[in-house]
């Protein structure tokens, strides 16, 4: 006889609503979810683990006597259109896996005898967040005209998330819950957040959004780093509308600033603003993206409001079409953004070492036997 398990109807809706799943279309997978919520029938346990799976709920919490309260990691979270809600499953597995990462990188920085990164928290809001966006520059060795070698945006991105890697700061790009392509990320939820550590800093943008922002969430999830305050899942250009808040605002023009230096913009103005697409041909020259040089010259007053916004509206409707959501591509490659090439490679090293055991290892990059090290090879790096 096939054995059931009780479990309490209150415990299934907020499994149901937490996942933001239409109840019909789960009832057409689970027939008989409305009698289990009325407590006439009960499910098996094979029946409440597929359940589990469907909502992306730890089937442990079905068992519970009253639904837990999740609190975000991140304080005041809001979502990108500015209301506070409920975060999904997918971005609370994102937040506390790059937790595990951020924890783990600490100590091992700790235990390895380095020094707090000093510009972690060398921003105030009282400072001019201009001043503070040439500072980010200058920190990381980036010049007037840097993007002039480059040939692309993606490019340009690539660049920028590696210099940021490069002052010790994790800077992932996942449009996915780990490599899983059946849990996209949600763009009208989150494009990115900061997780401030003095020791170990993590900037996370969500590659599912339109390739065109990616670009601008780094610079302002560093502005984040710059100020030693936790990203609230606000970056991007919905924070020009009143009511993003005084960080927000703060990251918004430091991240300008940093991408598109306004005394450059100027001087470039005056020979483009008649042309027919002037954000675009500003584009061209930074070797940014049309809505990050529009952006900017709505910030420095070049054109208003209304012209900005109307192009920003079309032009990201446009790209989210096209976008992939982070599924595509060569997979090891996919790697250097998901997991990034720094952090894999000290997980690496202390696997090698003996410092952590190889499950760690597996379980903090996501990846496993052949996979992690086929990976590590890519890296350079030969297992015993």
């Amino acid at each position: 006889m096939t054995s059931r398990v009780s479990v309490r109807p209150e415990l299934l809706r907020w499994a149901r609503d937490r996942a933001g799943l239409d109840p019909v279309d789960l009832a057409t997978r689970f027939p008989q979810l409305a009698a289990w919520e009325r407590e006439e029938k009960k499910p098996t346990f094979r029946q409440l683990e597929e359940f589990a799976r469907a909502t992306r709920t730890p089937v442990g919490y079905l068992f519970l006597p009253e639904p837990p309260e999740e609190r975000m990691p991140i304080p005041d979270f809001r979502t990108v259109s500015g209301e506070v809600a409920r975060p999904s499953p997918d971005l609370l597995d994102t937040l506390h896996a790059m937790q595990r990462r951020q924890a783990w990188l600490r100590d091992e920085r700790i235990e390895g005898g380095a020094d707090p990164l000093d510009f972690v928290g060398a921003a105030n809001l009282a400072d001019d967040p201009e001043a503070v966006g040439r500072e980010m520059r200058r920190i990381m060795g980036i010049g007037d005209g840097w993007a002039s070698g480059v040939h692309t945006w993606q490019e340009a991105v690539t660049h920028l998330r590696r210099a940021i890697e490069s002052l010790g700061v994790m800077a992932v790009i996942n449009g996915i819950v780990g490599n899983n392509t059946h849990r996209k990320l949600d763009v009208e939820e989150f494009r990115g957040f900061a997780l401030c550590d003095a020791y170990a800093p993590l900037i996370f943008v969500n590659g599912a959004d339109a390739r065109s922002a990616q670009m601008f969430t780094l610079a302002h999830e560093l502005a984040h780093i710059w100020l030693g305050r936790d990203g609230e899942g606000l970056s991007g250009f919905d924070l020009l509308s009143p009511g993003g808040g005084a960080v927000e605002t703060f990251c918004d023009r430091a991240a300008a600033e940093f991408l598109v230096p306004g005394r450059e913009l100027r001087l470039r103005w005056r020979d483009t603003r008649h042309a027919s697409e002037p954000f675009q041909v500003i584009a061209r020259l930074f070797k940014v993206s049309p809505i990050v040089a529009g952006r900017r010259a709505m910030d420095l007053r070049l054109v208003d409001r209304e012209t900005f916004f109307a192009f920003y509206r079309d032009y990201v409707s446009r790209e989210r079409r096209s976008a992939k959501g982070g599924g595509g591509g060569d997979f090891y490659n996919n790697q250097n953004t998901r997991v990034g090439e720094m952090f894999a490679t000290q997980v690496i090293f202390a696997a090698i070492e003996g410092r952590i055991g190889f499950k760690e290892a597996y379980d903090l990059t996501g990846l496993r036997g052949g996979v992690f090290q086929e990976y590590a090879r890519r890296l350079g790096v030969d297992l015993p």
